[in-house]
């Protein structure tokens, strides 16, 4: 007999497949200012490497600007540090109370090396996806052979995995073209 809870299993690793995906995306500089992209950076404050984002207040008073508050000033230097070695390729200008990010313009060129990216992180994720659909495959195969279902529900579990995975690999697809949609915005 088919539980509810095995295709929920299987439904709810894709799910967080899609929304790691969506993490991910958020971490692509599109040109405008987005506290997501400091999410990855850790700045070492009193010996442990804490998220920027509770030591310090994030803003974005303007479309291309992040203001960066550390409420304690002594962390001011360190995040600096923690930007200028980061992958996000903006100089952080420190006026000693606050960090600035300035946020230029995307050239031509680096808007497509990042729909590029994007491409490659969507793709990773249809992987995932599709290895999950194996392996709920496999489970449900395991479980005809030990009898606990019969052929009948066997097809319809693996018709069920299928649609389940269709409609993920979907909505990775969305998630995909809207960012690359927003990347290629001037």
């Amino acid at each position: 007999m088919l539980n509810k809870d095995d295709y929920r299993q299987f439904g709810d690793k894709m799910d967080k497949t899609v929304s790691l995906l969506k993490e991910q995306m958020n971490t692509v500089r599109a040109g405008r200012a987005n506290p997501a992209i400091l999410d990855r950076l850790t700045v070492s404050y009193y010996g442990t490497d804490t998220p920027i984002n509770q030591i310090a207040g994030i803003s974005v008073p303007e479309a291309r600007m992040l203001v960066i508050t550390p409420w304690d000033g002594s962390a001011l230097k360190e995040i600096e540090k923690a930007i200028q070695k980061s992958d996000i390729g903006i100089n952080p200008v420190n006026d000693g109370k606050v960090i600035k990010l300035v946020f230029p313009p995307l050239t031509e060129e680096r808007r497509k090396q990042l729909t590029k990216q994007t491409k490659v992180y969507g793709e990773e994720a249809k992987t995932a996806v599709r290895n999950i659909r194996r392996d709920a495959v496999e489970f449900f195969k395991n479980q005809k052979k030990k009898s606990l279902i019969t052929e009948d529900e066997q097809k319809d579990a693996e018709k069920e995995i299928q649609n389940m995975t269709d409609k993920r690999i979907a909505q990775i697809d969305k998630v995909v073209s809207e960012k690359d949609k927003e990347l290629m915005e001037i």
